[in-house]
């Protein structure tokens, strides 16, 4: 089970890294299957950005779903 663990989080970081290397490889003018890439990796972080917020304003009670 530990083993699977590692193996998973070797390969999130893997696709991090990977996605933060097409951004800058796109940003100097790559081919056009890096810069799908930096696109995809850009709009994950924006979604990952956007439920951290929400979370956090959820945790704060700012938000109510009474109306």
């Amino acid at each position: 089970m530990g083993n699977m663990i590692v193996l998973v989080l070797l390969g999130v970081l893997a696709l991090v890294v990977g996605g933060c290397g097409c951004v800058v490889w796109a940003e100097r003018g790559g081919p056009r299957w890096v810069r799908a890439m930096a696109t995809m990796t850009l709009a994950a972080g924006e979604v990952v950005r956007r439920s951290e917020r929400n979370r956090r304003r959820d945790l704060n009670g700012t938000i109510s779903d009474d109306g």
